[in-house]
């Protein structure tokens, strides 16, 4: 099974940004909204909307953004793990917020997704575009599946 990685961890500025495979990917197949990894997510705060959110802190993004400029990064694509963001006060939190950002960026810095599961949540999304946004519906999806595919399966194949 292939596995794509999602997220390269920039330790000098203690935050993320989204791998550029996976970023053609997820754009290639409709999975990019605002940014390619809102789907993701959803899935990790309780599979909600309230998960697509889940790097909204532009405040913490501007105050990176003269160290992000120098090292070449345009601050608003990192993605910073603000703890609050993974916890609920209705039944917690149970972690100080310090342990809840090292357990995350653990995570991110690991989180590889397999391309069956890229491709079973393209298929979802661009059949729910096709009801509610019938022109952003991709009609050759699975055309580009086998074309991610082959482009994986080589590049697995010269890595040996």
């Amino acid at each position: 099974m292939l596995f794509l990685k999602v997220f390269d961890f920039i330790k000098e500025l203690d935050c993320f940004i989204v791998t550029d495979e996976y970023r053609r990917v997820a754009d290639y197949l409709g999975l990019s909204e605002w940014n390619p990894v809102v789907w993701i997510g959803r899935l990790f705060i309780l599979d909600n909307d309230y998960g697509e959110h889940w790097f909204d802190n532009w405040n913490l993004r501007e105050e990176k953004k003269p160290a992000a400029e120098k090292s070449g990064f345009a601050y608003e694509e990192l993605l910073i793990i603000d703890p609050d963001r993974f916890k609920n006060d209705r039944d917690g939190p149970c972690h100080p917020p310090e342990l809840r950002k090292r357990f995350w960026t653990d995570v991110l810095r690991s989180l590889e997704l397999s391309y069956d599961l890229l491709f079973e949540e393209a298929r979802r999304s661009n059949e729910r575009m096709k009801e509610i946004l019938p022109e952003e519906y991709i009609e050759d999806l699975e055309q580009r599946i086998v074309q991610v595919i082959d482009s994986a399966n080589q590049k697995k194949s010269s890595r040996g």
